[in-house]
């Protein structure tokens, strides 16, 4: 006997009912939802992510192994945390950079330093309508790296209508972020892919 589909087009065209941050915490606390289930909350909705690749895991770890290296005292890494940006809105990004004073429940997006998404099948989600979302929220830079092609779109001055500065770059180039510490600085053709 097959399992039930998680994802349905059921209810299309219908109105869904929307859920807050508090109330999908709520139910991954009663068991009706798996603490590790991969899914955003965008807009009240429920969104199911993508599977991680093979290329997303080892890049994310040469990423964390670097950055928790370089880190300094006043600032802090976490990754994949839920992001709460609004009532009904969070997103899981695969790493956040912030001010270590504000810790993780003081994490807000006027004070997130660098966002960034590992995208590998979820490249052009990525760096289209959740970029957008980041940008709608104010986050001030965001890096979606290809996973696969080693290659960077960053994104930077967010507005009500999506970021006014955004750049592709080689993995050759050097990825300086504006906000967080340039001990976080690199070049992705650089890195340890094992």
């Amino acid at each position: 006997m097959g399992s039930v589909a998680r994802v349905t087009s059921a209810a299309e065209g219908l109105p869904r009912r929307r859920f807050t941050v508090a109330e999908v915490e709520a139910m991954v606390a009663a068991g009706v939802m798996e603490e590790d289930e991969r899914v955003e909350l965008i807009g009240g909705e429920l969104v199911p992510m993508s599977p991680k690749g093979s290329h997303h895991e080892v890049l994310k770890a040469a990423l964390l192994r670097r950055w928790y290296r370089a880190a300094p005292d006043e600032v802090d890494l976490v990754p994949e945390t839920t992001f709460r940006l609004s009532e009904d809105t969070y997103l899981e990004p695969d790493i956040i950079i912030y001010p270590r004073a504000s810790g993780i429940p003081g994490l807000r997006a006027d004070n997130a330093l660098l966002v960034v998404e590992i995208a590998d099948s979820s490249l052009r989600y990525d760096v289209g309508r959740k970029a957008a979302l980041y940008a709608g929220f104010g986050i001030r830079e965001l890096w979606v790296i290809d996973a696969v092609r080693l290659t960077t779109r960053v994104f930077r001055e967010p507005g009500s209508d999506g970021y006014r500065d955004m750049r592709d770059l080689a993995a050759s180039d050097p990825l300086v972020p504006l906000f967080a510490s340039e001990a976080f600085a690199l070049r992705l053709d650089e890195l340890e892919l094992s």
